[in-house]
């Protein structure tokens, strides 16, 4: 994907607090896989589409370098970095522990508010399913909106900025390869994780929640490993 054309999907900045704007932006296209894995970022470009000068796109890009959700290469190119299938095996085994602990918190903590975000979430991936041709893009927005709902009924500010921190990593691989295979939307499982959790949430099954998380994250890292996508 060409970074320039990534970046036409977020809105410019006010004045305000630029920096932590830029970083939020940018990290919500790694997040969502806009930013493929060994892609080039251009700060001028960023800057320039953001509406803001270089500094802040600066300071954003050294705040992601230093969570290794970018790179600097050898020639000075800010990059995402290329994750290996060893690596990608060991953040989804994180991912399963940190997100699974979320979900059981989100099922015995959750207020009745926090539920109707969740299943707005859940029907909308559920629709996209069952279209002949999903809105990938969509499908990649309620996806990740769906998870973030849980987690943060969770009510743990401290565990939801360490799931932020993985997916800043996961996110490149993660839904950069469901954009690019509508299959997994229709077989890889994740309409039927998605409904378990949230009827687990609701019924504050913490065990469910956590083994319904665990299977939906597993059952992506399945597909995505067993397409040798990922260098060894």
């Amino acid at each position: 994907m060409n970074p320039s054309a990534a970046l036409t999907a977020v809105e410019p900045l006010d004045r305000l607090t630029l920096g932590e704007r830029a970083y939020a932006q940018l990290a919500d296209l790694l997040m969502s896989g806009r930013l493929a894995p060994g892609e080039k970022l251009s700060l001028r470009t960023a800057a320039e589409v953001l509406g803001v000068s270089i500094m802040p796109v600066r300071e954003a890009v050294s705040r992601l370098v230093a969570d290794k959700a970018l790179e600097v290469a050898p020639n000075r190119a800010v990059r995402v970095p290329i994750m290996s299938a060893a690596q990608f095996r060991d953040l989804t085994a994180t991912r399963i522990i940190i997100e699974g602990h979320a979900a059981a918190l989100a099922a015995e903590l959750r207020r009745d508010s926090d539920i109707p975000a969740m299943a707005a979430a859940e029907a909308a991936m559920r629709l996209e399913s069952t279209k002949r041709k999903p809105d990938l893009v969509r499908a990649v927005e309620v996806n990740k909106a769906l998870h973030f709902a849980i987690y943060e009924a969770a009510q743990s500010p401290t565990l939801l900025a360490i799931i932020r921190a993985l997916w800043l990593k996961a996110g490149p691989v993660i839904n950069l390869d469901l954009r690019g295979n509508p299959e997994r939307i229709h077989t890889g499982g994740a309409v039927r994780f998605h409904a378990d959790v949230l009827k687990a949430v609701v019924k504050r099954d913490a065990d469910k929640a956590r083994a319904s998380i665990a299977a939906d994250i597993r059952s992506a890292a399945d597909f995505i490993l067993s397409h040798g996508n990922l260098p060894e």
